[in-house]
């Protein structure tokens, strides 16, 4: 009987993770004075998209494939070097992740170099977040 009470404890007391999710955007404006500047989102997953300020998603990795938008008077470099990467974005409940494009300001970029920046996360919060029930 002991075994019956701790078996169904034990399930009772598991979250239904089935509606978690979180959130990631591209909308807020980052701070260039920090090297941080704006990004859109090309691809999601694999899958092309049309860059929209946030993207409700089921909690786990995701793949971001994203454009920079650095726009200093510093980057001169060609616009065949000016190439979209990929982000990996481990999704967890209730978090927003916001996306910007890292500007590596700490040398000197010309020609085809496209190590001037990066994607990142740039800021995470707390944001309640639930899938729709499917049908």
């Amino acid at each position: 009987m002991l075994v019956l009470v701790l078996l169904l404890s034990g399930c009772a007391s598991q979250p239904d993770s089935s509606h978690q999710c979180g959130t990631v955007s591209s909308f807020l404006a980052p701070e260039p004075e920090l090297g941080i500047y704006r990004a859109v989102v090309t691809h999601l997953d694999g899958k092309p998209v049309i860059s929209q300020p946030n993207y409700r998603l089921s909690v786990g990795k995701h793949r971001f494939t994203l454009a920079e938008l650095i726009d200093s008077p510093t980057l001169k470099v060609s616009l065949a070097s000016r190439t979209p990467k990929d982000l990996i974005v481990v999704v967890e409940a209730n978090t927003r992740y916001h996306l910007a494009a890292k500007f590596n300001s700490d040398k000197v970029y010309r020609g085809k170099d496209s190590g001037f920046w990066q994607p990142e996360v740039w800021q995470q919060e707390s944001y309640n977040c639930e899938l729709p029930a499917s049908r």
